[in-house]
């Protein structure tokens, strides 16, 4: 049937929530930064790092359709408000202890495990293409214990693109010579995963998960699991 499974992974391969608003994350990423002779209380904090997203976000749109921030420029700049210089270890480390904080739970979807090793048995390619921050989801893929199944993984902030952009698409199918004919796309969400994938000339599995975001009516997937049970899946695209 196929030959390479191309996953999402939040809400796909893993539920997650996150809370980036609440006072506690604030209140102690302005403990660290001060730690570190950068003196904010949180308001001013949580302020300026919303607006150098934004900022940052609006400057690489203008460059191009469906582009990508590396999120770390921001925690830098908030370091160098303050006169204070930062290495790439200590960005890094700040970026860990603000997903950290901001992560309520983190957890595979049930029957995950199951069909990545099914896969991996049947000789099957499998890689990641998510739309995310490498600071924040590579670890989590290792703690996860999901890196061990992956021939590769395309994250969204290395490649300064994302989904549903073609572009995003083309660097894993280019890069690992992939046959679009023996490749599907699984993911959660009709627009970037699954009107992604179709644009780009792949077949698709949508599946419904909590966090997915609303569903449109003129899904573009060959395949549909709409209540959100991830082992259905392997009945449907594993042959």
């Amino acid at each position: 049937m196929y030959k390479n499974y191309v996953f999402d992974l939040y809400g796909t391969l893993v539920d997650i929530r996150t809370n980036e608003g609440k006072t506690y994350l604030w209140d102690k990423m302005a403990q660290m930064y001060g730690f570190c002779g950068a003196i904010y209380d949180r308001n001013e904090l949580k302020k300026k790092y919303f607006k150098y997203v934004d900022e940052l976000q609006e400057e690489a749109d203008a460059k191009k359709e469906h582009a990508e921030i590396e999120l770390s420029i921001v925690f830098k700049r908030l370091f160098e408000d303050k006169g204070v210089k930062a290495d790439e270890k200590t960005i890094e480390f700040f970026m860990k202890m603000f997903r950290t904080v901001s992560t309520k739970f983190i957890r595979l979807y049930d029957g995950v495990t199951d069909f990545m090793e099914a896969l991996k048995k049947k000789g099957k390619k499998v890689y990641l293409l998510s739309n995310a921050q490498s600071n924040f989801t590579r670890p989590e893929i290792e703690f996860l214990g999901l890196d061990k199944y992956f021939d590769g993984i395309l994250i969204s902030s290395e490649e300064g693109c994302c989904k549903p952009g073609k572009e995003f698409y083309n660097c894993v199918l280019d890069r690992y010579h992939l046959k679009k004919s023996e490749t599907i796309m699984i993911g959660n969400d009709s627009i970037c995963d699954i009107e992604g994938a179709y644009n780009a000339g792949l077949d698709s599995l949508y599946i419904h998960t909590e966090i997915s975001p609303d569903c449109v009516k003129d899904l573009k997937s060959k395949y549909s699991v709409m209540d959100g049970d991830f082992r259905k899946i392997q009945k449907l695209i594993l042959k």
